[in-house]
């Protein structure tokens, strides 16, 4: 199956308001490393912070997305190998299109999710905590995250917190066919979450409570949920195929 890679870098894009809550903290947090690593030189104001250097605020912050967005890709390859496999083996000819259906359900999810609307994917969330307590010992080795090799390995070990938005973007990486077609899945919607990660990282707790709003989430979650209604509608065969292809994730 073919996929358009546009919309899932569009579903990261937009889903990224997820991600302040979600990695928020950790990315204040790199760039507050570097703060405190800074002596202050301005006389009798000793009880407040300087700015951390631009530069090496970026390069944490930097290390720390390549890390979580290389384990989105393994997880997409993961994913999209073992169902390319599963579907060859059972010769399950109508797999894809079942799949196709599942992950834009997903998104309509994700949608309602992001909006406030319909916490259903919590329980998705529940689920993927099985490997997340295996991993959570490891963080203990990571911290203080003084260095970019501790940013880079933190990022990649937090790439696999339970969370409904990964999971549904899996959905799409498995319509690949093939490995190497879901760690691309998995990099477009990780390089849609990017930007507004690294504004974070350099911006603070200021841009983090702005997204936040209500306003923000719902503008954000319409569009997702519209990404999905359209899947929905092509499978359903009430679209004609044409330049609308470019917005849905794949063709049924």
């Amino acid at each position: 199956m073919s996929l358009n890679l546009l919309p899932v870098f569009a579903v990261g894009l937009a889903g990224s308001v997820h991600c302040v809550g979600m990695c928020g903290g950790i990315v204040g947090a790199l760039s507050g490393v570097a703060q405190r690593r800074v002596i202050p030189i301005v006389p009798g104001n000793a009880g407040a912070l300087p700015l951390a250097p631009a530069g090496e605020a970026l390069l944490r912050v930097l290390a720390y997305n390549a890390g979580r967005i290389g384990s989105y890709m393994v997880a997409g390859a993961l994913a999209a190998g073992m169902a390319s496999g599963a579907a060859g083996l059972a010769r399950i000819a109508h797999w894809q299109g079942l799949a196709y259906l599942l992950a834009n359900v997903m998104l309509v999810a994700l949608g309602l999710y992001l909006m406030d609307l319909w916490r259903g994917l919590t329980y998705v969330e529940a689920a993927g905590n099985v490997l997340w307590r295996r991993i959570l010992p490891l963080l203990k080795y990571l911290l203080p995250m003084d260095t970019l090799p501790k940013a880079f390995a933190l990022g990649g070990l937090w790439g696999w917190v339970p969370c409904g938005m990964v999971y549904s973007v899996l959905l799409t990486a498995m319509l690949s066919g093939s490995a190497a077609g879901g760690a691309a899945v998995m990099l477009a919607f990780g390089a849609g979450t990017l930007p507004l990660l690294l504004a974070l990282g350099l911006a603070g707790a200021r841009l983090r409570a702005a997204l936040q709003r209500r306003g923000a989430r719902t503008a954000c979650g319409l569009l997702v949920l519209a990404f999905g209604m359209l899947g929905i509608a092509r499978y359903a065969g009430g679209l004609q195929h044409g330049w609308l292809d470019a917005l849905c994730v794949g063709m049924p």
